[in-house]
């Protein structure tokens, strides 16, 4: 294989173990990493938790040492934005028209914030979080104190909204639906995220939504639509991210809700893949495509991709899997559920240590754990079983869990 190319795009976590995967796996031909940052490539959750408060250095958040990708014949093109795929030809198109041709094409596009339209949207001080650089402002924007406005309450908002609040500052959340992270946990989960922030001294406003920023030059206060106006110094909106679709839609591989790929991480065209936040991949285990925004997704995609680009027929199979840490309640969460499954507990929520468990005719769908550890394998393998399970037994502090773990149910 020593003559052939086969090229990354996207210079991402999920890149970076690809890349990394294919020298591990005895590849030595080329492999081009192409970023369009100009940072090597770092890992993103600690961008809204430690690395945010300055708890953390710059150096812990990347993926790799500095010179490991000279040491292992990998290059990297950091700041380097593809102009367009050619699938057709096997080539991509840097600027200047620049061409380099594949014989391996991954496309590790991630996501993007999505982004609000309306009246102020570009006042200083409106700030989104996705790279680095946006991280490095609020960094030192929390150094200064002050009111913030969180717009949005999902895993983001919430992250950033714990950060503000342990760093000292004011912060108040505006998020349209009930509760926070109600379409990620549904509602008797995020009622328990709410009562955490609320216990912090987090102001929650509820059922409404952004009107308009407003400010001269930059943003000091946020209207809702339900008529208030609430004060600050600056403003993080987090309504979540969109996937990088606009390479693959413009070279006319197949996309949905990200790029469709199938069990294999194979796009609509042969010898081009897709992984990591931009990926919506048929799963085995669910007979569905699932579209994952978490980092366990991004880090274990990138070395089954790898494995594919190189002949090797690897299903992408593994169970769902996403963490998140705010103030001093951490939790994993492994599965897929719906709104309209049943939520039963183990252990009481009062305390904050416990494990939730959603269920569909007695099957576990998926199950998180709240500053309960060492679980969370037994909790995949009750996933994984497709077994009816008693609800009692499982709601039951004296029962372990592994001794409800039966044997897989046959492939459907």
């Amino acid at each position: 294989m020593s003559n052939q190319t086969f090229i990354i795009v996207g210079a991402s976590l999920t890149g970076a173990k690809a890349a990394e995967a294919l020298r591990e796996e005895g590849f030595d031909g080329r492999i081009v990493l192409i970023g369009d940052e100009s940072e090597r490539p770092y890992e993103r959750p600690p961008l809204s938790k430690d690395y945010l408060r300055g708890e953390s250095e710059r150096e812990k958040i990347y993926v790799h040492p500095s010179g490991f990708y000279e040491e292992h014949d990998i290059e990297l093109r950091s700041g380097t934005p593809v102009q367009s795929v050619d699938t057709a030809g096997s080539a991509v198109m840097l600027a200047g028209d620049q061409r380099l041709d594949y014989d391996r094409l991954l496309l590790a596009t991630g996501a993007e914030p999505r982004r609000l339209e309306l009246p102020g949207d570009g006042l200083d001080g409106v700030h989104y979080l996705r790279a680095v650089e946006d991280s490095d402002r609020l960094r030192q924007r929390l150094d200064q104190g002050g009111r913030l406005v969180v717009v949005g309450a999902g895993w983001i908002g919430a992250e950033v909204a714990a950060s503000a609040r342990q760093r000292g500052l004011e912060v108040t959340v505006i998020e349209p639906a009930s509760l926070p992270l109600e379409r990620a946990l549904g509602v008797e989960l995020g009622a328990i995220y709410r009562d955490i922030h609320v216990d912090q001294g987090v102001e929650m406003l509820l059922d409404t939504g952004v009107e308009a920023f407003e400010g001269q030059g930059s943003v000091d206060a946020v209207r809702t639509e339900d008529g208030r106006r609430v004060e600050c110094d600056f403003a993080v909106v987090g309504i979540g991210v969109a996937p990088r679709t606009q390479l693959a839609e413009a070279a006319g591989i197949e996309c949905e809700n990200g790029i469709t790929v199938d069990e294999h991480l194979q796009t609509s065209v042969r010898g081009v893949f897709a992984a990591g936040d931009v990926a919506n991949a048929r799963h085995p285990f669910y007979g569905e495509r699932i579209r994952v925004e978490h980092w366990a997704n991004a880090n274990n995609q990138g070395p089954v991709a790898a494995a594919n680009m190189l002949g090797r027929a690897t299903p992408y199979e593994r169970i769902p899997y996403f963490f998140s840490d705010q103030y001093d309640v951490g939790m994993e969460y492994s599965g897929h559920a719906t709104g309209g499954d049943e939520v039963v507990f183990r252990g009481d929520p009062a305390s904050r240590e416990f494990v939730a468990f959603w269920l569909a005719d007695g099957r576990v769908l998926a199950g998180m754990n709240v500053n309960v550890w060492d679980v969370n394998e037994h909790v995949q393998e009750l996933i994984r079983s497709r077994l009816p399970v008693d609800a009692a037994a499982l709601t039951d502090l004296d029962t372990p869990l592994d001794s409800l773990v039966g044997e897989p149910a046959p492939e459907s």
